[in-house]
């Protein structure tokens, strides 16, 4: 098919590899060879990094700016496919992230399936988000202002976050972040069936993902929050979504089920640009933009001043 890519964009899309997931150790070795040949991760002036492992539980990235507390905070779940990723490679977006939104970000190391399916994953966010929460005093938090958020398959965990803190009554989230976000095992979405063959996600690849997730089982609201029949009583979410993505109609499907449960909801389609564009080509415009609008996002979200 021929898709009409952001300018900027457009002649950078055939160098880009084909990251696959359907042989998880093959693409995971082609991350790594693409984080290996970005440039040495400096911290941004004032932010701090720090790696922790939870008492009996994951691993996580805690990013701190230098501000006075006590500071809100995003329990930050990364990308990939829930086969791939981790909190160290993405620890760039996560110090960016603390930087511009003035928060403390708490990234999760969880563990990845096929190896561990569902819930591995879940538990270990989980298991953070009730550490930070717990923890704010100590970690200089505010804990009425805790976010969860995430990008891609950390987005649909982010939103499984929201939904069991609601049903299991705590601990509060005041917001949830849902950039470019897998939401939906059922893969039946116009725009799921219609991209095949575009950049870095199409159809394939998360028939494969999901097959790697699940393990056989049937997918809960919490593996797959468009799966949740009750919406309400959710905290206000900012959703973003790319055009050519197969992702995006389920992410502008659940913003209208928020909207319709009485959730606030800011809700971004980007022109032009595909699953992960932001973050291969973070100098285009619109990734700019994209990259502004969630930070601003953000700090309303967490209500941090301007």
């Amino acid at each position: 098919m021929t898709h009409r890519y952001d300018p900027e964009l457009a002649p950078m899309v055939p160098l880009l590899p084909a990251l696959g997931v359907a042989d998880p150790a093959a693409a995971r070795a082609t991350l790594a060879a693409m984080q290996a040949a970005r440039p040495p991760f400096v911290p941004p002036p004032g932010v701090t990094v720090e790696e922790r492992t939870l008492p009996g539980g994951p691993g996580v990235v805690v990013t701190r700016p230098a501000a006075a507390g006590p500071l809100p905070a995003l329990l930050y779940a990364h990308g990939g496919g829930f086969v791939t990723g981790s909190a160290a490679g993405s620890v760039a977006a996560t110090a960016a992230l603390s930087a511009a939104a003035g928060a403390v970000v708490v990234s999760v190391d969880y563990r990845l399936a096929p190896e561990h399916p569902f819930p591995a994953a879940f538990e270990d966010c989980w298991s953070a988000l009730c550490w930070l929460v717990d923890g704010a005093a100590g970690l200089g938090v505010d804990p009425a202002r805790i976010a969860v958020g995430g990008i891609s398959a950390g987005a649909g965990l982010a939103a499984g976050l929201a939904l069991a803190a609601r049903d299991r009554g705590g601990p509060a989230v005041c917001f949830q972040l849902l950039d470019i976000p897998v939401l939906d095992d059922g893969l039946e979405s116009p725009s799921m069936q219609d991209f095949t063959d575009t950049p870095l996600w199409t159809r394939s690849d998360a028939e494969h993902s999901w097959r790697h997730y699940l393990g056989g089982a049937d997918a809960s609201p919490y593996a797959a929050p468009a799966r949740a029949g009750d919406l309400t009583g959710l905290p206000p979410a900012y959703v973003a979504v790319c055009e050519f993505d197969p992702l995006r109609d389920e992410g502008i499907g659940y913003a209208q089920r928020l909207l319709a449960a009485g959730v606030p909801v800011e809700l971004h389609c980007f022109p032009g640009t595909f699953h992960g564009s932001a973050g291969a080509f973070p100098q285009a415009a619109v990734s700019r933009r994209m990259q502004a609008e969630l930070v601003d996002a953000l700090r309303r979200g967490l209500e941090v001043a301007r």
